[in-house]
């Protein structure tokens, strides 16, 4: 396998962990608000976890665009992000994360929610990787 075969299914995996992992804290801490007496039903828990499946497939799939060194930086962002983001939207909407009974108030907290948790997790992500890229130059350099 090619590594860029390798670096989209870890980054495929990776985004569907963390998918998955905000899914279930999210579920406890609504379990917790409700008093244990928080219930879906209709398969409604088997479609959100599938819908949390497909969100990290949308964050994870579009990493692709960070191997294309002809695009600007921010052009590569916003491709990632906006996929993504658009991919959650249509998931929150299909499984009743967004919409329903939320008011237009709610729905608009909650788009600057998913956004800002986004771009928080985005940024780590970058974060990390700047500073590996840093100590492998400094390792080069103190090769020569």
């Amino acid at each position: 396998m090619n590594n860029t075969v390798k670096d989209l299914l870890k980054s495929i995996v990776i985004s569907i962990g963390m998918a998955l992992t905000i899914f279930s804290f999210v579920c406890v801490v609504f379990d917790i608000g409700y008093g244990g007496n928080f219930s879906l039903e209709g398969y409604q828990m088997t479609k959100m976890v599938i819908g949390c499946i497909i969100v990290g497939l949308g964050f994870g799939v579009p990493t692709v665009v960070y191997r294309n060194d002809s695009l600007p930086m921010p052009v590569r962002v916003l491709i990632h992000m906006g996929i993504g983001c658009v991919v959650y939207t249509i998931v929150g909407f299909a499984v009743g994360w967004i919409g329903g009974s939320a008011t237009l108030g709610q729905g608009i907290a909650i788009a600057a929610i998913q956004l800002a948790v986004a771009f928080v997790i985005w940024f780590c992500f970058m974060r990390f990787y700047r500073k590996e890229a840093r100590e492998m130059n400094d390792k080069i350099q103190q090769m020569k």
